[in-house]
């Protein structure tokens, strides 16, 4: 059959012409929808459970809240754990699917249930909700608010959280490949009305009264309309609260003929809810930011994408003084990434066809086993994107050319080999030259395409790992997979036809480097074999003692799970003792920031999370404070030389 395809590729060269220019324009259309990430999402089919309950200590959230859900998720198909945390006011429950359950159906099926659970737990305590469809690699773009220099105090920390909410947040909401945007940090805006005793007692109002009163007098009401004439005029009333003044006016009771308004029995001001987090930046004390959630799945290098061009159009919307100002930005991590592996592929490929071109002796026949090289690489881009495989340091950083044109190398090399032995001196016809491709090429593929099968073999069992190890390597098994079968099918249509059509026909005899380099290896191999057979006892003896040594070593060499991944930035964690207050984190992070920025001049930015942002995602306590070590390019350090000096 092989034999047949190579016949059939040789005879109709204007075919496979055109099945190659299919092939480089699908493939470039691939690669521009490829999705584009760092490195593989590593997390597991997963939904959670959040519920916010402000008046209720950890042990009360677990017995009213948790274990009530935890309860309502027991019984459904498909689920491999539940596991939970319990904090002051917060209960997240996770509940992990098999791989092959669709995500959709999860949420339907946990929807259902927390319905169940509902029931179980009082309205006043809290209401569970599902987070949204995000992964640990969601968080694609954090920002902070900023003031220039010009405004610093016209703007404090409620009034950045409100421009926060109102403006940044509801202008990002709907962007494409975004599923949410969580506010981090300030203090968020409401009316406080702080009742007093002493005043309620003296004209006998009680704090029901003041409830009842700020219910009803906080809504707009409509009242039908009333034609005259060729209009119609709409009724309505406005009662909506709108400033202080409007709550202090509103009436709790009548002594008499005598009112007593809000303002004559409590104070009504600006205040927040109980925070369980907050953010720092630069030692300079509190900041206000976000943090922009990808949809699971979504093409992250889109996404952020959509996001830069999102925050453009709100920065125009921004108060005077303020602006977004990203800390992580994926892009910048998915551009380092992409950069080292376009690098090594570039590096590894001109390598590759330097060797092919040296040692075939044929400038030619480099170029034509050198052409599979980006042919086979844009064959792997197509099947990757049909089975949802993404580009990442961990997928296309292990691609290696030298293997990719092993097929390719034989038959181009069996081809030189018949030529320059069997039709020396000869100038053959073009009918003559696809004969003779025909039959070398269709006696040696058995041996190229059987050499390739055995390379793809040995990736399969990757390709059948499972759980965290199947998401990191076998994306890598594929696309290694990919390209070597795109080579392969290259080396049995492309390679001959290319053969046929480039190489010379004119066959004279000459001596190249290769052919000098070669007899230079052939005399130096020859009598190293000859005296190694005379030795045969001795020589494996000491491979079985080197085999024995290297095993012992290999087994006493580090390992690690993934390559390690130099983002150009740091991270670290601050806790402190347990108990202590969100005031006191703050005034922490505020002073560890102050020491980094300080004595580091290679750091830029250091902005702090502290405890649980809106959507708690990473739902940690106020104890606990995620710290981002932003430096400067490599070039303007002086504290140290590398990134391990400078954790160090």
């Amino acid at each position: 059959m092989i034999a047949k395809i190579i016949q059939f590729s040789v005879k109709n060269k204007f075919i496979i012409g055109l099945f190659v220019a299919v092939l480089v324009a699908a493939g470039v259309y691939s690669m521009q929808k490829l999705p584009i990430d760092a490195v593989p999402d590593i997390t597991n089919n997963q939904v959670q459970i959040v519920t916010s309950s402000t008046s209720l200590a950890p042990q009360e959230v677990e017995q009213f809240i948790t274990f009530p859900v935890e309860m309502a998720m027991a019984n459904i198909p498909g689920v491999v754990e539940t596991r939970s945390i319990s904090r002051f006011g917060l209960s997240v429950v996770t509940v992990v699917f098999e791989e092959n359950v669709p995500i959709m159906r999860a949420r339907q099926f946990v929807n259902e249930q927390i319905d169940l659970a509902k029931a179980e737990i009082p309205e006043e305590l809290g209401i569970p909700e599902m987070m949204p469809i995000t992964t640990g690699l969601g968080e694609i773009y954090q920002y902070t608010l900023e003031v220039d220099s010009a405004y610093e105090g016209q703007y404090d920390p409620m009034e950045l959280r409100t421009i926060q909410d109102w403006i940044v947040k509801r202008q990002l909401m709907g962007i494409d490949g975004i599923i949410e945007v969580s506010s981090f940090g300030g203090y968020l805006k409401q009316y406080e009305i702080s009742v007093d005793p002493i005043k309620l007692q003296s004209h006998n109002v009680t704090v029901s009264d003041v409830f009842d009163a700020l219910e009803k007098n906080n809504e707009n009401s409509g009242g039908s309309y009333i034609e005259k004439g060729p209009n119609a005029y709409y009724i309505r009333t406005e009662g909506l609260v709108t400033s202080t003044s409007d709550i202090e006016n509103i009436i709790v009771k009548k002594n008499g003929v005598v009112p007593v308004f809000v303002r004559n029995v409590a104070e009504v001001k600006f205040g927040h809810p109980p925070r369980f987090g907050g953010m720092t930046m630069d030692g300079k004390g509190e900041a206000v930011g976000g943090i922009t959630l990808m949809l699971k799945g979504a093409n992250s290098s889109e996404a952020i994408e959509n996001v830069h061009e999102r925050v453009a159009e709100v920065q125009k919307s921004l108060p005077p003084g303020v602006k977004i100002v990203p800390y992580l930005d994926r892009s910048v991590l998915v551009g380092k990434a992409i950069s080292t592996v376009s690098k090594n592929l570039i590096e590894g490929g001109l390598i590759v066809i330097f060797v092919l071109i040296l040692l075939l002796g044929n400038f030619r026949a480099g170029m034509i086993v050198a052409s599979v090289i980006p042919l086979s690489l844009l064959f792997a881009f197509i099947l990757m994107n049909l089975f949802g495989v993404s580009a990442n340091l961990m997928s296309l950083g292990a691609i290696d050319f030298g293997i990719v044109v092993d097929g390719a190398v034989i038959v181009v090399e069996g081809v030189l080999h018949l030529m320059y032995t069997k039709h020396i001196g000869k100038k053959l016809s073009q009918v003559q030259m696809d004969d003779a491709i025909i039959k070398t090429s269709s006696s040696i593929i058995g041996s190229a395409a059987f050499g390739v099968l055995i390379i793809i073999v040995v990736f399969i069992p990757i390709m059948t790992l499972t759980g965290i190890e199947g998401k990191m390597f076998t994306p890598m098994a594929k696309t290694v997979s990919f390209a070597i079968l795109g080579a392969l099918i290259l080396s049995i249509t492309y390679v001959p036809m290319m053969s046929a059509l480039v190489l010379k026909k004119n066959i004279k005899e000459h001596t190249t480097f290769a052919d000098k380099i070669m007899n230079r290896m052939r005399k130096l191999y020859e009598p190293t074999l000859q005296r190694v057979l005379r030795i045969p006892y001795l020589i494996v003896g000491l491979s079985v003692s080197l085999l024995i040594g290297i095993v012992f070593i290999f087994n006493s060499l580090g390992a690690e799970f993934v390559p390690t991944l130099d983002e150009g930035d740091m991270a670290m964690q601050v806790t402190i003792e347990p108990g202590s207050s969100l005031t006191q984190m703050i005034n922490t992070t505020t002073e560890a920031e102050k020491i980094l920025k300080a004595n580091f001049p290679e750091v830029k930015h250091v902005v702090s999370k502290i405890g649980t942002a809106e959507v708690p995602t990473d739902p940690m306590a106020v104890e606990d404070a995620d710290v981002m070590i932003l430096l400067k390019e490599k070039d303007e350090w002086v504290s140290a030389s590398s990134r391990d000096e400078l954790v160090e």
